[in-house]
């Protein structure tokens, strides 16, 4: 990874009409989505590409084959989960790429932040072990990171 990929950061009022829109977004989808509980998304059957294809199909010969249809098949219904289970692909999709351009900046920047954290603790270790005035104290500090219980007390 190179270093400084994330040397400018975000202005917050970048970051501010982002978070608005998205908002925004999630307002007016509210009253149509369907949230699922962990154990939903579990057991629900899933439409991949090929089983929207299929879906797609059957509504077709459904609509072309009165006939063939079973008694309890609500076409209103058929139709419009058709329609939103392609036309919300779409929209997922384009969601799904922002996310992760937004995941990686984070990761990036967090990454680099840490690093250049460490960096700065490793000099002011460094300068506490070589009594230089503050740096023990703000060594003293950031040490605490570090200790790990489980190691009795080891820390670094």
């Amino acid at each position: 990874m190179n270093s400084n990929r994330h040397p400018v950061p975000i202005p917050a009022t970048v970051l501010e009409d982002a978070q608005t829109k998205v908002e925004a977004v999630i307002t007016a989808l509210l009253t149509y989505v369907t949230p699922l509980t962990p154990e939903e998304r579990q057991t629900i059957p899933k439409m991949a590409d090929k089983t929207i294809a299929f879906g797609g199909k059957a509504y077709d010969f459904a609509v072309a084959n009165p006939s063939l249809r079973p008694s309890f098949l609500n076409m209103t219904n058929f139709q419009a989960d058709i329609k939103d289970s392609t036309n919300l692909r779409t929209l997922a999709n384009s969601v799904r790429q922002l996310f992760d351009m937004i995941s990686d900046t984070e990761k990036v920047a967090g990454s680099e932040a840490y690093l250049a954290a460490l960096g700065f603790y490793n000099n002011v270790k460094l300068l506490a072990s070589q009594n230089v005035p503050g740096a023990q104290t703000v060594y003293s500090e950031l040490k605490e990171r570090f200790y790990r219980p489980g190691r009795g007390g080891q820390i670094d």
